[in-house]
Order: structure tokens, then sequence, then C-alpha cells
């Protein structure tokens, strides 16, 4: 008897063990799934900047970047996916404030990948040899740690943007953006012609889009004709080039008076003319209206209505802001297959040197 008594105690230790072992939560259990990108981020946060190295998706599986063993079981212990890198994010970051000493390269940008473990450099058109010299000379002190790539390209804020040569509207009338000039503190505005101000046209928008450019500060019409516009619309991007008909752009980089005889170029909303020169650098102009306008150059350009204020140029030099001239009805094209036309404009420089402005 005392050993059957002896055997179920046993039986009913064993069992209830059992139970104990069945009915007790598992210490050694699986943890969920590394899903939410924030809680992996402060899984990397806790272990630091130089045991990790960036959290990221790789075949759809949200990753744990980190340098040692150690840390790769601690992010697997809290449900997520480590992968062993080189680069901590502390060395990565450190290179990209190397880089950043550069900043002001246009047509670059840089920044850390954490999914290839380097800073990535990117580089697009226009950046010249001695400035992808002065990338490179920085990237190679970080061996496989950056990686340089060539785009095509230029890269561009996407507020809208504003050229000399575009339209421009105020009460229905239509005008043509001449040249984009900056003051000493580098703050823009746009030339124009004076007359474009008549009647209270004051405010001025981009005749494409409807985009408010900015309001005149400055204008005359007799014995010149020019305008000052102050851009006052930050989402509007004034670049220091003309554009073309076709869509494509001349950059504009000094200004000058003109030379008797020289081979001129002019831009406007309606339409161009590539092909003509100086017939008189300073000309009387007596408009059919009764205007009469001084020391204006006199060209063998061709205009048309609209093309008022828009540029004169020649290579990258600004010349001239358009007044007016003959035919203005009559379709335009270039000054060889019509010699009968004129045009007329106010010198660039006469509005520059007077209001301490500059091209760009």
């Amino acid at each position: 008897m005392r050993r059957h008594r002896i055997h179920r105690a046993g039986i009913v230790g064993a069992v209830g063990g059992l139970l104990t072992v069945l009915m007790a939560p598992s210490a050694h259990a699986a943890p969920a799934p590394l899903t939410d990108p924030a809680k992996a981020a402060a899984v990397a946060a806790k272990l630091g900047g130089n045991r990790t190295a960036g959290v990221y998706y790789k075949n759809g599986q949200l990753v744990v970047a980190v340098t040692d063993e150690a840390a790769a079981e601690s992010v697997r212990s809290a449900g997520g996916t480590a992968e062993i890198v080189r680069h901590s994010a502390a060395q990565l970051d450190s290179i990209h404030s190397d880089l950043d000493q550069l900043a002001g390269i246009p047509n670059t940008s840089w920044g850390v990948d954490p999914s290839s473990n380097q800073v990535t450099v990117k580089i697009y058109d226009g950046v010249s040899a001695a400035d992808r010299a002065r990338i490179e000379h920085v990237a190679a002190d970080h061996a496989d740690a950056v990686r340089i790539e060539s785009h095509s390209g230029k890269l561009e804020r996407t507020a809208y943007a504003m050229r000399g040569g575009l339209g421009m509207v105020s009460n229905d009338w239509l005008c043509t953006a001449g040249f984009n000039v900056q003051n000493s503190s580098g703050e823009k505005f746009m030339l124009t012609a004076g007359h474009c101000m008549i009647g209270g046209n004051y405010t001025w928008y981009r005749y494409s889009g409807n985009i408010k450019l900015g309001t005149m500060v400055d204008w005359e019409y007799e014995p010149g004709d020019w305008a000052i516009i102050d851009y006052t619309n930050p989402d509007v991007s004034p670049y220091g080039t003309i554009q073309y008909k076709d869509g494509s752009e001349g950059q504009i980089t000094n200004s000058r008076w003109v030379s008797d005889g020289e081979k001129v170029r002019r831009v406007g909303t309606v339409s161009q003319d590539l092909d003509g020169m100086v017939l008189e650098p300073s000309t009387t102009v007596n408009y059919a209206g009764g205007a009469t306008l001084y020391n204006m150059i006199e060209t063998s350009l061709c205009v048309r209505h609209g093309d008022s204020g828009g540029p004169m140029f020649t290579g990258t030099t600004a010349l001239g802001i358009n007044s007016g001239g003959n035919y203005a009805d009559e379709a335009c094209g270039d000054t060889d297959a019509q010699p009968d036309r004129v045009s007329f404009y106010h010198p660039v420089q006469d509005v520059l040197v007077d209001h301490h402005l500059a091209v760009y």
C-alpha cells in the first residue's frame, strides 16, 4: 500500500508538472515580426549610430543595417531582419558632412543611401571639370564608402521659371520680359518696356499659366522706354537666361553699350529675329502716337505687337529693351527676308547704371 501511495503521488506530481509546463507561457516564443518602420528606427536608435547604418526595404522586407553580430542578434530579438554592413551610420554621416563643405556646386546632390551602405553623389549636366575634380578629391578619401553617379538633365526648382523673352500680361496688355537683373544684395528684378505700364498696368503675370510675377517699381516712357518689375512672388524663379521660340535657352552674363554695325539678335513673346544689325546706336524716334524717344538703338530686326520689352542681345551680352518698330502687324522672320523692317531699343546699360543693377 505504501508503494501504491508513493506511485500515485509520483503520477500526480508528474501530471501536475506537465500541466504547469503546458499552461505556462513559453519564455522562448518568437517575437512578432518587425514591420513598422518607426519601431525599426527605434531599435536602430537604441543600438546607436556606431553599431547601425539605417533602415531600408529589401525585396519588400524591412531591414536594419548593423555593424556587428551582437547588434544583429538584438535586431532579431526584436522581430527584425538584420544585415551586417561595413560602414556605420556615424561614418556615413561624417562623410556627408565632408561633402557639405562643397555645397553650392550647381547640378549636384549627395546623401546617405542605407541600402547600399554608401554616400551616393549624383552629378548632373553642367558641372565643370574643376568642380567634378573637387568632389572626386573628397570621395577618394573614403574609398568604397562613396559612390559617384553621372545623370543627365539639370537640377531646377519646381517653382515657376521666368526668363527673358517670355510673355507677361497685365489688364489684357501683352508684353515681353526683357532681362532678369539683380542689385548688390541679390534681389531680383525684371526689365521690360516702359510703355507697357501705360494705363496703370503695374502688376504683371506670366502669360503662360497667369502666374503673378511682381509689381512695377520704376518706369519711364518719354524720353526713354524702360520699366523695372520687382519679383514679389516667392514661387517664381527668375533665371539669368533668355528663351528662344524653340524652347532652348541662352545665358546672359554681361551688358554693355552697342557698337554701330554689330550683329544682334532679338526674342519676343510673339516673334523672334536672330539675324540683324545695329543701324544707329543713338536715334531720336517719333512714334505715330505722338511720343518722342531719345538715344534709342535702331536695328534692322523686325518686331510684332506683344514683343515690347523683349531682349536684344549678342552672344551672352545684353544690349537693349525693345520699344517698337514698323510693320508691327505683319509677319516677322529673319531680317534678310524683310529689308524694310526696323526696330528700336532702349539701351539696357542706361537702366543698369542709373539703378545700380546688373545682369547675372
